[in-house]
C-alpha cells in the first residue's frame, strides 16, 4: 500500500522508509547516494551504528556480525569482505546493508529482540529461497514468525522483467506447488491470483514479478499480510530515482540499510 511508504528528502542522500519497520532506523536509498558506500551512508540513519555488508553473489548464505574478519566489518574492497547475500544482527546499533540494481532488497525486523536483517534478492537468490531462509536463521537465534517485519523495496516489477521460461519454472518451483513439469507449473503461475507470472509476446518468454513470489514465500512459511510491505516502485521505469542493470547494463547500484535496536 502507497500509505505505508515515506520519501525523506530533507537529507543529502533521499531515501524511502516503510511505516512497517518505523521503530527500526532504516532506508532504501536512491541513486542520488552514488558512489558512496554504506560507512558514508548509514551515519544518515544511526550516527554510532556499525556497518555490516558482504559479497553479493546471487547465492544463499545469511552472516551474522560472527563471520566477519575482526576489525573490518564494512571493508571497502569486495575481496576483503566474506560472501553472503543476507546480513543479519546480533546486538544493538548494528546496521545490516545491501545493495541491488533491478534485484528486490529486503529489509526484515524483529519487533520483540530488535534485531534485523537485509537480504539481497535476485532470481538466483529468490530461487534459492534466501528470503526464508535468513528468517530460518534469524528463528535459530530467537525470533518467533509472529515477530517479524518484512518490507521489500524498490526492484524491477514484473509487468517489465522478461526472462526465459527456464528461469520463471526454475523460480516458480521454489514454491511448493503441485506441478512438476515446467510449461504445467508456469501455467499455474500464471492462472493464480495476482499471478507471479505474466504473458509475453516472444516465444520462450514470460514476465517475472521476483517481489511477488518473495510475497508467496513469505505466506507458505507462515506470515501474515500485514507483516509485510512491498514498495510501489520500479527501478527499471523510474530512471530519476534508480539504477537499473536490465536498463542501461552499468554496474551501478543503491544502498538499502536497517539498524538493529
Amino acid at each position: 500500500m502507497k500509505d505505508l511508504w515515506h520519501w525523506h528528502i530533507e537529507t543529502e542522500y533521499p531515501y524511502l522508509t516503510t511505516t512497517l519497520l518505523k521503530y527500526w532506523q532504516h532506508g532504501f536509498f536512491t541513486r542520488a547516494a552514488w558512489p558512496k558506500a554504506p560507512e558514508a551512508i548509514s551515519p544518515h540513519l544511526d550516527m554510532s551504528a556499525t556497518v555490516y555488508r558482504a559479497k553479493q553473489v546471487h547465492g544463499k548464505r545469511v552472516l551474522n556480525p560472527s563471520g566477519f574478519p575482526l576489525g573490518s566489518p564494512g571493508a571497502e574492497a569486495d575481496s576483503s569482505r566474506p560472501e553472503a547475500d543476507a546480513v543479519m544482527t546480533m546486538a544493538p546499533q548494528q546496521a545490516a546493508w545491501v545493495c541491488t540494481a533491478d534485484c528486490t532488497p529486503v529489509l526484515i525486523a524483529d519487533a520483540t529482540t530488535g534485531q534485523v536483517a537485509a537480504v539481497h534478492a535476485g532470481w538466483r537468490g529468490t530461487a534459492l529461497k534466501i528470503v526464508p531462509e535468513t528468517i530460518r536463521c534469524m528463528q535459530n537465534h530467537g525470533s518467533q514468525l509472529s515477530d517479524l517485519r518484512v518490507a521489500m523495496g524498490p526492484a524491477i516489477a514484473g509487468e517489465v522483467y522478461q526472462v526465459t521460461t527456464h528461469v520463471a519454472a526454475e523460480v516458480g518451483r521454489s514454491l511448493t506447488l503441485t506441478e512438476a513439469d515446467a510449461a504445467d507449473l508456469l501455467n499455474q503461475l500464471q492462472t493464480m491470483e495476482s499471478p507471479p507470472i505474466l504473458p509475453d509476446s516472444t516465444p520462450g518468454r514470460v514476465r517475472l514479478d521476483v517481489r511477488r513470489i518473495l510475497d508467496l514465500q513469505l505466506a507458505e512459511i507462515g506470515l501474515a499480510p500485514e507483516q509485510i510491505a512491498i514498495a510501489p516502485h520500479c527501478t527499471y521505469q523510474e530512471p530519476e530515482k534508480f539504477f537499473s542493470y536490465r536498463r542501461t547494463r552499468e554496474k551501478k547500484v543503491q544502498w538499502s540499510g536497517i539498524v538493529s535496536t
